[in-house]
Order: C-alpha cells, then sequence, then structure tokens
C-alpha cells in the first residue's frame, strides 16, 4: 500500500497513537482534544497530498533542505506554529510533536507493508522530507510570532506606567522596567544582579519569604506594601508575584508587577471617615458607635470586665442655638467635643449620635465609681461657661449610664437604656447623673 493511501486509511490509529504522546506535553493538558488533533490530521493530510504530486530532482533537493516553494496561504504547519506559540508551547514541544507524528506512522506503516523496497522506499524518504519541511514552517512561524510578542511586550513593558520586574529564585532582579528604575531612584546597571537586601529596602526579608512562598507553592500572591521610596511617588502599593515556569512545571522565575494605590487608599480613608465620623465635631457617629459596642460586647464576654455606656444631652442648647443662631450652637457642639475628650481616656469612645446628644463607651470598669467620677467630671465641665464668638455661653447637661451586663446585653440595648436614665436625669432637674434601673423603664413610660 502507497503511504499516501496508508495515512488516509489509517488517519484514526495513527492520531490515537500521536494523542498518546501529546498528553505527556504539560501545556497540552489546556488544550481540548479538537485542538491538538485537527492541526495533525491537517498536516498529514497536507503530506499525503504532496506524496501523490510528481516531484522533480530540484524540489527534492530543495525539500530535503527544508525549502519549499512559497504558499498562497498559510499551510497546515505553519497554522500549527502560530497557535502552539498562542498557547504556550515551548519549541522543544512543538518539535516533539512532529517527531512523535513521523514515529506514529511510520510505526504503523511498517506494521502493515512489512519490508520497504521499490515505491515504499521512495515514499519514506518523501514523508520523511515533508515532515521536516513541516517543522520547518512551524518553527518559522513560531519564531515570527515569537519575535513579534518579544517587541510588542518590550514596548509594553518599557511605557508601563506600573513597575513591573523580574527575579531570579534567589530573589535578583533580571529585569526592571523604567517605572521601577524611577520607583527605585536608581539606574538599571545598579539594579540588575542584586536582591532587595543589597538595595538596601527594609522589607527584603518579607519579599525573600514570599518568594520561597511563590516557588515551593507555584502559586500567584497579592499584597500591600506601605513604603516611601527614594523614586519621590506615592507611600502606598499594592503588589504581585507570579512564577513563570519552565519545561515540566519548574520555577524559572518571577515576575513581579506593583501600583502606587497612595490616591486610592486616601479616597478610601476618607469615604470611611465620612461614614463613620461626624462631619461637624469629627466625633464618631452612631454607625462606629455601634460598632464599637458591639466589639466592646464581645471583649467583656471574653474577659469578664464591664464597661458603660453614657447618653449625654445638653441642657440649655436650644436657647443659644434659637438666640445666637445656628453658627454659634455649631461652635458650640465643637467645644463641648473637645471638653468631653478631655474627661475620658483614649481608650474610651466619644460619639455624637445627633442634635446635641452625645454617648461615651467607659471600657476596663472594676466598680462604678470610675463611672460616677467621670460623670461628675463631664457636668463641671459643661457648667463652665464657653466662650463662642466673643460671647460667654452658659449650658449644662443631663447624663444616664447604662452597665453592661446588668442593665443591657446588646448595643441597642445599652443606649436604650442609657437614654432612658438620662431622660429621668432630665427630669430630675437637669445637670444630674443617673444609673438605669428596671424601674426606669416603667418610669419613662
Amino acid at each position: 500500500m502507497r503511504l499516501s493511501d496508508f495515512i488516509r486509511a489509517e488517519m484514526e490509529p495513527i492520531l490515537q497513537q500521536w494523542q498518546k504522546f501529546a498528553k505527556t506535553i504539560f501545556t497540552a493538558r489546556y488544550l481540548t482534544p479538537p485542538e491538538l488533533l485537527d492541526h495533525a490530521k491537517e498536516i498529514l493530510l497536507a503530506i499525503a497530498d504532496d506524496l501523490v504530486q510528481p516531484q522533480s530532482k530540484r524540489q527534492q533537493v530543495a525539500k530535503s533542505k527544508g525549502h519549499a516553494p512559497d504558499a498562497v496561504q498559510d499551510t497546515p504547519a505553519e497554522t500549527h506554529g502560530v497557535e502552539r506559540h498562542t498557547t504556550g508551547f515551548s519549541i522543544y514541544d512543538t518539535i516533539s510533536e512532529f517527531r512523535a507524528l513521523r514515529a506514529s506512522v511510520i510505526s504503523l506503516w511498517s506494521k502493515t507493508t512489512g519490508t520497504f523496497t521499490g515505491d515504499e522506499l521512495e515514499d519514506l524518504t518523501r514523508f520523511n522530507e515533508a515532515i521536516d519541511q513541516a517543522i520547518t514552517e512551524s518553527l518559522s512561524r513560531y519564531a515570527i510570532e515569537q519575535d513579534m510578542q518579544t517587541r510588542l511586550f518590550s514596548k509594553i513593558l518599557l511605557v508601563s506606567p506600573d513597575p513591573i520586574y523580574v527575579l531570579d529564585l534567589k530573589g535578583r532582579f533580571v529585569f526592571a522596567n523604567r517605572a521601577t528604575t524611577a520607583l527605585l531612584g536608581l539606574p538599571e546597571k545598579l539594579i540588575i544582579g542584586k536582591n532587595a537586601q543589597e538595595l538596601n529596602l527594609p522589607f527584603a526579608d518579607k519579599l525573600q519569604q514570599q518568594l520561597q512562598f511563590v516557588i515551593k507553592s507555584k502559586k500567584t500572591i497579592r499584597g500591600e506594601l506601605e513604603y516611601s521610596f527614594s523614586g519621590g511617588q506615592g507611600n502606598q502599593f499594592e503588589y504581585l508575584l507570579a512564577p513563570v515556569f519552565q519545561d515540566k512545571h519548574k520555577v524559572e522565575v518571577i515576575v513581579g508587577i506593583s501600583r502606587d494605590i497612595t490616591e486610592r487608599k486616601i479616597a478610601d480613608e476618607k469615604i470611611w471617615h465620612n461614614a463613620n465620623y461626624d462631619l461637624l465635631t469629627g466625633l464618631a457617629n452612631r454607625r462606629l458607635l455601634l460598632e464599637r459596642l458591639e466589639q466592646q460586647v464581645k471583649q467583656a464576654l471574653r474577659s469578664g470586665i464591664t464597661f458603660a455606656v453614657l447618653f449625654i444631652d445638653l441642657d440649655g442648647f436650644k436657647q443659644v442655638n434659637d438666640l445666637a443662631g445656628h453658627q454659634a450652637g455649631d461652635r458650640l457642639l465643637c467645644l463641648v467635643s473637645e471638653r468631653l475628650n478631655a474627661c475620658v481616656r483614649d481608650v474610651d469612645t466619644v460619639a455624637r449620635i445627633g442634635g446635641d446628644e452625645f454617648t461615651i463607651i467607659i471600657t476596663g470598669l472594676k466598680d462604678q465609681r470610675h463611672v460616677s467620677g467621670v460623670s461628675q467630671k463631664i457636668l463641671q465641665e459643661l457648667a463652665r461657661p464657653f466662650e463662642v464668638f466673643g460671647q460667654k455661653v452658659q449650658i449644662g447637661g443631663s447624663i444616664g449610664i447604662s452597665l453592661f451586663p446588668d442593665d443591657a446585653s446588646t448595643p441597642d440595648e445599652l443606649l436604650r437604656t442609657a437614654d432612658q436614665a438620662m431622660y429621668l436625669a432630665k427630669k430630675a432637674g437637669r445637670n444630674q447623673v443617673n444609673f438605669f434601673k428596671p424601674s426606669t423603664t416603667s418610669a419613662v413610660k
């Protein structure tokens, strides 16, 4: 049987045997069977067609050297080279595919034919020449694609505003784009071949640990870094470290990409601050207060140390606001906030929850005397005259107190019981401190 007829008749067995090899290629595991098989089938059919075409001595010599007349359109082998490059095959893998294809055809044909003589030997010679020609076509297109990608990639790396760099397995720089050299404030020649420690970067030890993790786990990691580089840019960065593999899934180098996120961080912090703090006084607002109360409840349950919630309502504030105007009222609220902060520790929380109502969380209580002392100090500070736009202003305050867990066990209940206790303090004549009692609820109703 002529080889061209054999290839067409035994295409499926040939491809099945060839596919066993293809499955051993690491990159091939990402391809579907049709993506693997289609190229091999098209290449074999093109070779079968070529085998039945008359061939001059000159054409035979050209093919033996891997040369053939230029085709009007891409040959199956050229298409194969383009797509293998795109899917990440190495040159070795690409050549190995052709070698395996050659071996599959010849081994199966020899079992069918037996000893090669006459026409069979000529077919075998032409088949080997055709395979060599296909390898040449495939690798030529592979090289063209590789060169184009390299040029484009180099351009992208150079003009990228983000620092992009490549580190070897010991953490030494083997590539640094312009953004990286600008960030480090060093020319490329002083960066290449050195690691972060040799460049006196304070995060060198952490970087080395992360590189070892990437090498061992073969996984990409992401993180954030706060550092002021000598390049004079921002000081908040996010980064990515990704492994680049050799054949057989071995890490060759690690690619790093960084991005300056200072402005984004500032914007995020501003958004968070506006959402959690009172814009007028700068104190925590109701949202942050409830969050702090939730945290305090959990901590108290773990430690067994109680805490108190003070609900403060200003006495006489409405009159000042009505008579002197809203600007004076706003100024007075800011002055009140300063005095309340001065009455408590840094670990305590002072919040404005609306209008002239304030709330304070007193943490780490061993007994009620500390709460009573703080409350009396607050009343004394509120009773002292305030100077608002050159005028003396006199106000006072009423304070209700709720204790965890005796009076309430949730943030909402703590605020509610402290509010009820404050109501009775105001009802009792103002400038008073009142601890919540179970009878308080019925008295308020």
